[in-house]
């Protein structure tokens, strides 16, 4: 779990879905009314919120260069589901991407979408240890992180590291 700042834009949304789920201690907060009622959730939403949960766990994990952790349905499956339009500005001319719908998968294409432009989805990426797999923003300056947290995940993997050289 890190102590990291949240995502920019709408990535503070995907991170927060796929932090919803500790994998280390099994606790999803979408288990909970309130957990559910963060993302506008009804139980019947419950399964398909926590597929697509999983299959941005995979896209951020190959965004830091792992494997998937698990088998999931590809993203680009479910974000085609989600009602998107172009809308443009009258006035000024701008055009953003707006769901006709205030479902999750629609939230989560247009945030997705933002991301590419501005050019900050890649730094969206899941920690390598395979207890936590916890969302994050890479903020180093070479975009080359790995863990959620430097004090927890990556202290770990440090000392394992150090006692298999020891051994």
């Amino acid at each position: 779990m890190s102590e990291r700042s949240p995502a920019p834009g709408g990535l503070e949304l995907v991170q927060a879905l796929v932090n919803t789920l500790d994998i280390e201690s099994g606790s999803d907060s979408l288990d909970t009314v309130e957990g559910r009622a963060r993302f506008a959730l009804t139980e019947a939403e419950l399964e398909r919120a926590r597929e697509l949960r999983e299959s941005l766990r995979a896209a951020l994990l190959a965004h830091a260069g792992h494997p998937p952790h698990r088998e999931v349905t590809p993203l680009t499956r479910l974000l085609a589901r989600a009602p998107l339009y172009v809308a443009v500005d009258e006035h000024d001319g701008s055009a953003r991407l707006t769901p006709t719908d205030d479902s999750l998968h629609a939230r989560v294409a247009v945030a997705v979408a933002e991301a590419l432009t501005a050019g900050t989805w890649g730094r969206l990426k899941a920690c390598e240890a395979v207890t936590c797999h916890w969302a994050y923003y890479d903020r180093s300056p070479a975009g080359r992180g790995r863990w959620c947290s430097m004090a927890v995940c990556g202290a770990r993997a440090k000392m394992r590291r150090y006692r298999a050289k020891e051994a």
